[in-house]
């Protein structure tokens, strides 16, 4: 049972195959009915995987997917806990197992991909109860109310939550999972990393990054009638043309301010010396291939932003694995929050389309807390508690 990728000239296709590579017809029309409502590659991409491990399941089990009952949600649930995971290891730790000779390390899926998981199927359950494929009418993964979400006082409420019956909800099988701190980079790794750049459209792409929050999709994504250098401004527009997948995750447009001189500065310089001059006029991405390989003129994709991030990394000893360009954004995020930017208009220049996404931002750094402790170290030596 493997998951099958297609290249169309409108994008990405995903199909689930079983175990005789047959597509699964319910999973491809429910990826069908996923693509028509727009969601991104990604997102098809990582249903389709989710549900490669539902099928898993059923076939370890011996049922059918309307043999699947709540009861079975139990089974689901141990079941992916043991799944061995295929990727490296990272903040989850690994089981050691003594097989008689040298000890090996088998990695679990983390809890936030076994709660993904669960989540997908149960979105998958939702639309066979809609196409009557399950004709019992009930999902398996069931939701009750959530009554400690609910009375927590900084949630967010909607507009005209009062006049609604809606309540938050959970679902009763789900796994446990921290909620981790933000991990900006230190005032050292970023001056290094910029001082480690020689090409000045790294350098560009990466300070938008740092000094303007951008994500990684949203700077590839960039035309040239996006920068207002006058207005000192970048315009995030909803793009999904791009010829190498690259894609906003926010359909929400939004006006970033950059006023620090050095990234719109750089950006300049990027055009006047590095840009290709000999680009045909149709081609309005900001960020092109250089030099002089079979990709020149053509628009920067996702794969080479990251493969030059992680070398430059590498060679500055930045083993880290969470020291990814989105950390930028994480370090942009972290830095304006400290300053005193306020959360709703931190949440308007990130792009996040509820204030609960930007929660991580806003715990008290360890630098915060650290000054805020001496303070009152100094202020009880005044007063001679101590």
């Amino acid at each position: 049972m493997r998951v099958q990728k297609v290249r169309h000239n409108t994008g990405y296709e995903f199909t689930l195959l079983d175990d005789k590579g047959l597509a699964i017809p319910v999973v491809s029309n429910f990826l069908s009915y996923l693509r028509a409502r727009g969601c991104s590659p990604n997102t098809l991409c990582a249903y389709a995987h989710d549900l490669q491990h539902f099928y898993r399941f059923l076939k370890s089990a011996s049922i059918q997917v309307q043999e699947f009952t709540p009861r079975r949600t139990l089974d689901f649930l141990k079941y992916l806990r043991e799944v061995p995971s295929r990727g490296k290891a990272r903040t989850r730790p690994a089981i050691r197992i003594d097989c008689g000779a040298a000890p090996q390390s088998i990695l679990q899926l983390a809890p936030t991909t076994v709660n993904r998981i669960l989540a997908a199927v149960s979105t998958f359950y939702e639309y066979t109860i809609l196409t009557e494929v399950v004709s019992d009418g009930e999902n398996p993964l069931r939701k009750i109310p959530d009554i400690a979400t609910a009375r927590v006082v900084p949630r967010y409420t909607p507009f005209l939550s009062l006049t609604t019956k809606q309540r938050p909800v959970r679902r009763v099988v789900r796994v446990r999972t921290a909620q981790r701190l933000p991990r900006p980079l230190t005032d050292e790794q970023v001056t290094k990393l910029f001082g480690a750049l020689t090409r000045r459209r790294d350098k560009a792409i990466f300070l938008l990054m740092l000094q303007g929050g951008l994500r990684p999709g949203e700077v590839l994504n960039l035309h040239l009638e996006d920068i207002q250098y006058g207005r000192r401004r970048v315009t995030v527009r909803y793009r999904t043309d791009h010829p190498k997948g690259a894609r906003t995750k926010s359909s929400v447009e939004r006006v970033v301010d950059l006023h620090e001189p050095e990234t719109l500065a750089t950006v300049s310089a990027y055009m006047l010396h590095e840009r290709p001059s000999d680009v045909s006029e149709s081609e309005t991405h900001l960020f092109l291939v250089g030099g002089g390989g079979k990709k020149r003129h053509e628009p920067l994709g996702y794969a080479a932003l990251v493969k030059l991030f992680r070398r430059q990394c590498e060679r500055l000893g930045f083993h880290e694995p969470w020291i990814t360009p989105h950390a930028l954004r994480h370090t942009h995020a972290t830095r304006m929050w400290e300053s005193g930017m306020r959360e709703l208009t931190l949440q308007k220049r990130l792009g996040h389309a509820s204030p609960e996404s930007i929660r991580m931002y806003t715990r008290v750094s360890d630098a915060a807390m650290l000054e805020d402790y001496h303070r009152a170290l100094k202020r009880e030596k005044k007063d001679g508690v101590l």
